[in-house]
């Protein structure tokens, strides 16, 4: 089947931080009169708060466990504002996304609160960057819900075999596609998951703008 459709996560594959989340998470929390928080609880909870508008449930089952009385949409705001000014595209990023679109259809899927993520990509000036550009919060499921990934595919107009998926995170992205039937490539860089075998391939981060093309004709 020849592949007609690439889809992207965001975080990690087309665009990364410039300071590391922890960091980030302090900063904010400092800056609102937050306790210090766990990255590791922040994770445990955003990720049963993927269709969520905002962050602020997250935040406020975080600052509930430490007996704060901070405003969590207050800490959502800040900790949105430093993600959004921290996060840059991997280099050649737009001029990639306008090159594939010419011979694919190029959707974006990504975790996380539709405010959060929809203010990630007006930052990054890539509203109009995917021919379709999916947020969990909007939809009924995040990943690795196969739910999830049938919304890419109805958004594409297309089917799983011919849908490639391209992600970081091997449970989520990987895990997901595979499951949904899509074709997974796993972008891999120092720090990040190991390559996971159910990937159809691997490719360094900081090659994907160069070496996907030529993977995607030859899938």
């Amino acid at each position: 089947m020849t592949i007609r459709a690439v889809g992207f996560d965001l975080d990690y594959t087309l665009a990364v931080p410039t300071s590391d989340r922890t960091t980030i998470l302090n900063e904010a929390a400092a800056a609102t009169g937050a306790p210090e928080l766990s990255r590791s609880a922040y994770l445990d909870a955003h990720s049963r708060n993927l269709t969520s508008e905002t962050r602020t449930p997250i935040f406020e089952h975080l600052l509930a466990e430490r007996g704060s009385d901070v405003d969590p949409a207050a800490l959502a705001a800040a900790y949105r504002e430093r993600i959004a000014d921290a996060l840059v595209p991997i280099d050649g990023a737009r001029e990639f996304l306008a090159t594939l679109r010419e011979t694919y259809a190029v959707g974006l899927l990504t975790n996380g609160p539709r405010v959060a993520q929809r203010d990630k990509l007006e930052t990054l000036g890539w509203t109009d960057a995917f021919d379709a550009a999916l947020v969990t919060g909007e939809l009924p499921a995040g990943k690795p819900d196969p739910a999830a990934f049938e919304a890419l595919l109805d958004a594409l107009g297309t089917a799983p075999e011919e849908t490639v998926y391209v992600g970081d995170d091997v449970d989520a992205d990987i895990g997901g596609a595979a499951a949904a039937g899509l074709v997974p490539v796993q972008v891999v860089f120092e720090g990040g998951p190991d390559p996971d075998p159910k990937a159809a391939a691997h490719v360094p981060r900081e090659e994907l703008t160069t070496r996907l093309p030529t993977l995607l004709a030859e899938l």
